[in-house]
């Protein structure tokens, strides 16, 4: 217990998650103290049911079944439960040790019951715990042998109809339809285990099929059914493992899974998890089915993935440069996938040349995808050919003028000592792009950034009175100049404060007050405090209905 502190609490939630439980604290019911744990149900934009585990194998822990508890993450309604737990102080230890002395009474009282008497208890717990009787029926069905009873309580199991109130299940029942669905896994589970793994092998596929068919009605925002299907196919891999199948037609099965989507993905099948099922003969198999399906199509994500998958965990390298080779993208994707394939593999002469081939054959370098050009240029730097790093950067700015891609040319310029001379031919660029402006160009904007990236406040400012600048340009030209030239500086302060007066919000209150503290600093440094004194106190007549900002221009003297 000597983890269960708000210290704790906090540094399991985050600063975060902490502050936002303190506004659930109200919002916490049914607390139930166990020995080692606590539940409680918490009202937030659902009910959740929440448990803290108080002494669990890492310490203190628990689970919350809202979307960020499901990640795994200690969240808000945790933190309210164990605040409102702490918050009974020295009655904790007494509850847990009631807790403890009830269940020893029950031991003890259970002890003492006849066979009879325990059946008819049980009896009674079967009428009334539906769940309970499913658990109870499948474990006898299974006991007994009796495959069609366990099959046609798998079947019920997934039957989506009892939850789906307007012939679908919305996203309030999804969650109970899901637990029903997860005990026909257990279900499964439970016949490899009674040595009847080969039956399991084939409910366990009807059971795939009948849980893609469900999932099309359900809505599964929170993923319960992606879960019970992936130990599903866990389920299926481990019945596999016990029946040993026959490895050709398991070879089918699983290629035709992976390659047909009839599941949705809630099942995802991957060949080669089967590789100790498989054995010689049935990956043998395997990729005889996935090459001739890709060859059928060599452009469809699932054979190329497959393809690619069996390719590398067989070594093959050049098979793997096929299938990308196959189905080559206009914006040089895929030639750098291969380059760096080809790197991997220590092959960088071929690298490079796939690399260089992926911007040839690149049909609109604006387009190209900007990894590939990073690539290239830092093998270019590896291999001192930084002329040609600057070209790429050069081709790459006049196809995509940006300040990024300016800034990009500027490092290799500089790299190769030639950025003089290339600086002038990309401003040339974008001054031109600035002269076209009025024609539906945008370029000046673009201008301004790179001579204000460039610190050339001058140039900048220049380019700014020709060809216009952004909101967020001119305001840094004005923090630029103000030290010289106030008076510009107040000007654009000014009318950048115009339009805000004219909305509304904390966000808008902090943007103007910061203007109206530079237009003060500007008045300071012109010597004319009165005009700024009267500038604000109109200011403030005409703003008055706005407490949050009337607040914020008193904190700041203004």
């Amino acid at each position: 217990m000597d983890g269960f502190t708000e210290a704790n609490l906090k540094a399991l939630a985050g600063p975060r998650s902490f502050e936002r439980g303190l506004g659930y604290l109200d919002a916490v019911s049914g607390v139930e103290v166990g020995d080692g744990w606590v539940t409680a149900s918490v009202h937030g934009t659902e009910r959740y049911e929440v448990e803290l585990a108080l002494e669990g194998p890492g310490g203190l822990g628990g689970e919350c079944d809202c979307p960020y508890g499901m990640e795994g993450n200690f969240c808000k309604h945790l933190v309210a439960l164990g605040l409102t737990v702490l918050g009974r102080g020295t009655s904790l230890p007494r509850q847990r040790k009631a807790a403890r002395d009830r269940a020893q009474d029950l031991d003890t009282w259970l002890s003492t019951l006849s066979k009879g008497e325990l059946l008819t208890l049980v009896k009674e717990q079967v009428g009334e715990d539906r769940q309970l009787r499913r658990r109870l029926e499948l474990r006898a069905a299974g006991a007994r042998g009796d495959l069609a009873g366990v099959r046609a309580s798998v079947r019920e199991l997934l039957d989506v109809r009892p939850f789906a109130r307007y012939g679908h299940v919305e996203y309030a029942d999804a969650r109970a339809y899901a637990d029903q669905a997860g005990q026909a896994v257990s279900a499964i589970g439970a016949l490899t285990g009674s040595g009847r793994a080969a039956e399991a092998v084939d409910l366990a596929r009807e059971a795939m099929r009948l849980l893609a068919e469900a999932a099309e009605s359900v809505d599964d925002s929170d993923g319960w059914l992606g879960q019970v299907g992936a130990d599903l196919a866990a389920a299926h891999l481990e019945a596999c493992r016990s029946a040993s199948p026959d490895p050709e037609e398991l070879a089918r099965w699983l290629v035709g899974q992976a390659l047909g989507d009839v599941d949705e993905g809630l099942t995802e099948i991957d060949p080669l998890d089967y590789r100790d099922v498989l054995g010689d003969e049935g990956m043998a198999a395997v990729r005889k089915l996935v090459v001739e399906a890709w060859r059928g199509n060599r452009t469809g994500w699932a054979e190329k993935y497959l393809m690619e998958r069996l390719a590398k965990a067989g070594g093959d390298i050049d098979m793997v440069i096929a299938v990308h080779a196959a189905d080559l993208t206009p914006n040089g994707h895929t030639h750098l996938l291969i380059a760096r394939e080809l790197d991997t593999a220590r092959r960088p002469d071929e690298a490079l040349t796939w690399a260089e081939r992926g911007i040839r054959e690149t049909q609109d370098l604006a387009a190209v995808d900007t990894a590939l050009v990073d690539h290239l240029c830092e093998r270019y730097a590896q291999a001192a050919r930084l002329p040609d790093a600057v070209a790429l950067r050069r081709d790459h700015f006049g196809a995509r003028r940006s300040l990024l891609t300016y800034q990009q040319l500027r490092v290799a310029a500089r790299a190769a000592d030639c950025w003089p001379a290339e600086r002038e031919m990309a401003l040339a660029l974008l001054r031109a792009d600035a002269e076209r402006q009025g024609q539906g160009w945008y370029g000046g904007p673009v201008l301004v950034d790179a001579l204000l990236d460039d610190q050339d406040g001058a140039a900048a400012w220049q380019a700014a009175v020709e060809t216009g600048a952004h909101d967020r340009q001119w305001l840094t030209l004005a923090d630029q100049i103000r030290p010289d030239r106030p008076a510009d500086a107040r000007d654009i302060y000014l009318r950048l404060a115009e339009p805000l007066t004219a909305q509304t919000g904390n966000t808008v209150y902090e943007q103007l007050v910061a203007l109206l503290l530079s237009i003060r600093d500007c008045h300071s440094r012109l010597g004319t405090p009165d005009a700024f004194t009267e500038y604000a106190t109109g200011l403030r007549a005409s703003q008055k209905r706005k407490r949050n900002l009337m607040r914020l221009m008193d904190e700041h003297g203004l």
